[in-house]
């Protein structure tokens, strides 16, 4: 087996391996419908200081939310939707301000742990690897094979 096919055949189990990832799916009754998205709902993803999460409902008023009796930032940048545009927040029970996307990609970006450059690296490596021979066309391998059976037949009509 050669390199470039070894090489793609890690990329093919690598694809199939990440294409079956189960999808993540909202509780139901924490779901923010139509109306409450256009009042301002949100759907809070409250990570607690022993590890375990909990899904609540708030309304953002004035850039805040009420979170057991303490006020807590809820910013556009800290707002993340899904494909289906439903609203959430990733909120620290131990902090004031939630889980910021914008801040933690620029942060990555800063420190190296971005996985830009190693999309960037594995296109140029693909693109560069070297390709195996072309095989023989199948019209070309019939034209030959023609061109001996016809030779065959000379010989053997011409001989007999």
């Amino acid at each position: 087996m050669s390199l470039s096919n070894k090489i793609k055949e890690e990329v093919r189990k690598e694809l199939t391996i990440n294409s079956i990832e189960k999808k993540f799916k909202l509780p139901w009754l924490k779901k923010v419908g139509k109306g409450q998205r256009k009042k301002n709902f949100v759907t809070i993803l409250n990570l607690n200081e022993n590890g375990t999460y909990d899904f609540k409902k708030y309304q953002i008023v004035e850039q805040t939310i009420m979170h057991n009796l303490i006020p807590r930032l809820a910013t556009a940048g800290h707002v993340m939707f899904d494909k289906k545009g439903n609203p959430l927040i990733i909120l620290p029970n131990w902090s004031v301000e939630p889980f910021s996307p914008l801040e933690h990609y620029q942060q990555s970006m800063i420190s190296g742990t971005n996985i830009k450059g190693y999309q960037i690296l594995m296109a140029k490596m693909l693109s560069e690897q070297i390709k195996p021979k072309t095989q023989m066309g199948s019209l070309l391998k019939w034209i030959l094979g023609l061109g001996l059976l016809a030779v065959i037949a000379y010989a053997f009509i011409a001989g007999a």
